[in-house]
């Protein structure tokens, strides 16, 4: 491997693993991976696109995509929209995380986004997430340096929310990313360049009449979002093309008024990567053994990443073999889940706890989420904690800061 291929992987892992990986498994090559460690983490281009931006869904576990809709709708579920208040005409929320400070303490992620409700029937929406990783030196084979560079990524979302029905809805988002991972450096002769794609979301939202559980009003909600489909990505010209984290997120949510002042919420999220996962290869010639070969293109990949997980190997003798039901296993080691819930005080003040669990083999994010949330007239203020439950987790003490203002029309009923 090539010191720039090397440096460009260690930019790429180091800044990047919290979505997906921890240390030690990002320092092992394919074969370890799918080994007797038993881990095989998936890796993608531009994790980033996957970070929970926002603190009310921070605080729940980092789930959101049927939670009652708000500004933040355009990265969790579009679809949500076009459902929020009739009254909020438009609003806007802004938020602001600094990541990884149990590691490095320059990496941030700013986010912004924004809707505007068009009809009763359809609003759109738009949003900018903008990566800072901080700054790194590189050097050449000798160890000389050759320049200092602040790596960053961003992307510019453009959505669209359409009522189905009184209660269904969909939406559908466009997507430009770029990531600036080199500043167009040079090493070992390899030019570099920034990577760049285009992607689209694919959401749909429902949420349920009012009925009663124990004489309390109530509905459930339902949604999903395929995001990220899009073109794979690549930093140099001759180097292989990654692919962008698509995902496939399904929740739902409980909403119950316990009485005129006070509501309660639960929700609960799955995520599936969408790309493929790393086959195990021969040892000898570096043929594909089990699993698949994750060289295909972006709809193999999609529609292949449910069946392609080549499960735990063993050897005998020369002889390799998979265990029985591994497979499987594994497939459903790749769902990640998200548990959270919301109490809401007079549309005033609101406390949020929740919990997210990634598969030890998978990557090992596991961590609780508290957090609190104040409104002001138009403006709200929300924050989020994070406490890992796993030892010298660099997700340790994350801290998510969010500003919501919404704005109101003359409308308040619908149709």
């Amino acid at each position: 491997m090539s010191l720039f291929h090397y440096q460009l992987r260690v930019l790429t892992t180091l800044f990047s693993f919290f979505v997906f990986l921890s240390f030690n498994a990002q320092l092992q090559n394919s074969q370890q991976l799918n080994g007797n460690s038993g881990i095989n983490t998936i890796t993608t281009a531009v994790p980033f696109l996957l970070i929970s931006p926002d603190s009310r869904s921070g605080a729940m576990g980092d789930a959101g995509v049927a939670i009652s809709p708000d500004a933040n709708s355009v990265f969790w579920n579009p679809a949500k929209l076009v459902f929020i208040d009739p009254s909020k005409d438009m609003g806007f929320s802004m938020s602001y995380s600094p990541w990884l400070r149990a590691l490095v303490n320059d990496i941030n992620l700013a986010y912004l986004s924004g809707y505007k409700r068009i009809d009763q029937f359809s609003s759109i929406g738009a949003s900018l997430r903008y990566f800072s990783l901080g700054n790194i030196t590189f050097t050449d084979n000798f160890g000389s340096t050759i320049r200092d560079f602040k790596p960053n990524e961003f992307a510019v979302d453009v959505v669209y929310s359409r009522k189905l029905s009184n209660n269904f809805s969909a939406g559908l988002s466009a997507r430009y990313i770029y990531s600036n991972l080199t500043g167009g450096t040079s090493v070992g002769g390899a030019d570099t360049k920034p990577g760049q794609s285009v992607a689209a979301d694919l959401s749909l939202y429902y949420v349920s009449n009012p009925f009663k559980i124990a004489e309390r009003q109530s509905n459930i909600a339902f949604g999903t979002n395929i995001s990220n489909i899009g073109a794979k990505m690549a930093y140099t010209e001759n180097a292989d093309r990654d692919f962008i984290p698509t995902n496939l997120r399904l929740g739902t949510a409980l909403n119950m008024e316990l009485d005129e002042f006070n509501k309660l919420s639960f929700t609960f999220d799955a995520n599936k990567l969408l790309v493929p996962t790393n086959p195990y290869y021969n040892p000898d010639d570096g043929t594909v053994l089990f699993g698949r070969d994750p060289d295909v293109g972006v709809a193999s990949g999609i529609f292949g990443s449910f069946t392609d997980a080549p499960g735990t190997v063993y050897a005998n003798n020369g002889v390799y073999y998979v265990e029985n039901g591994s497979k499987l296993k594994e497939e459903l080691n790749e769902v990640n889940l998200s548990f959270g819930t919301e109490f809401l005080y007079s549309e005033l003040f609101a406390i949020r706890a929740g919990y997210f669990h990634e598969h030890p083999t998978k990557g090992n994010r596991r961590f609780v989420s508290l957090g609190a949330g104040v409104k002001y007239k138009v403006l709200e203020l929300d924050l989020s904690y994070l406490l890992a439950l796993t030892q010298q987790s660099p997700l340790a003490n994350t801290i998510r800061f969010s500003i919501k203002l919404n704005m109101g029309s003359g409308s308040s009923s619908e149709n």
